[in-house]
């Protein structure tokens, strides 16, 4: 039987988790991607990305990884936002080595639909991004957005450091307590350093993917928010 037929096969929910051991095998090489965002202008990959979690370094630029739902609609949220230097998608948070979409949407990897998203911090900090995420997605909604369901949907913030995630946490709680005040379910994003989650590292999506939104303008976005603000 084909790790295909397995997993069609198999009665586990999408809202599961997998452990590392039922994990897909993945494959050792990446897809290829565009050298630069079509919207931004600016390259999707930093210098030696095999030596930073897949991401690379980005010169005198701060990166965060980012889950919200469907990754096609979280990336053009951002790369509209002032200070965003460039964005891209890709799959985090999971086991399987460059996994395809179509492994991730079997929730045999782990992994969530992410975005990559890289800004100044002279023009927009660190807080300034999480604001915009905490209010163009639900966060308390468990292991879906909408009506997309299963793990790969799941809120979550993958930092570059200790340190921002613990700016992360700050944030959700701050957060949290306007959802709280407006009677919400808790938050239940994932938050931890890229190196702690999953496998430790954000392989970049398809390019058919990236920019999915500005190729075709017309396609499906899914913003669940909850309409709440994020405290001044």
């Amino acid at each position: 039987m084909s790790w295909l037929d397995q997993v069609f096969s198999g009665a586990s929910s999408k809202r599961t988790m997998i452990t590392p051991d039922q994990a897909l095998p993945g494959r050792t090489t990446p897809v290829a991607v565009a050298a630069a965002n079509v919207v931004l202008g600016h390259p999707m990959r930093g210098d030696d990305p095999e030596s930073a979690a897949g991401i690379g370094e980005f010169s005198g630029r701060h990166a965060v990884v980012l889950a919200g739902g469907c990754f096609w609609g979280v990336e053009e949220i951002f790369w509209q936002v002032p200070g965003v230097y460039t964005t891209a998608v890709g799959y985090a948070g999971g086991y399987t080595p460059n996994p395809s979409y179509e492994e991730v949407c079997t929730a045999r990897t782990g992994h969530t639909e992410s975005t990559l998203v890289v800004f100044d911090p002279q023009v927009i900090d660190l807080e300034g991004i999480l604001k915009v995420f905490w209010e163009t997605h639900d966060p308390t909604q468990e292991m879906q957005q909408g009506n997309d369901v299963g793990t790969q949907y799941r809120s979550a913030v993958y930092t570059v450091s200790d340190d921002d995630a613990r700016l992360a946490r700050e944030s959700a709680e701050r957060f949290a307590a306007v959802v709280d005040a407006a009677g919400l379910g808790p938050i239940a994003t994932e938050i931890a350093p890229l190196a702690q989650a999953g496998d430790g590292w954000f392989y970049y999506a398809e390019d058919y993917h990236q920019q999915y939104l500005a190729k075709n303008p017309n396609g499906y976005r899914c913003h669940s928010s909850t309409g709440l603000k994020y405290p001044a």
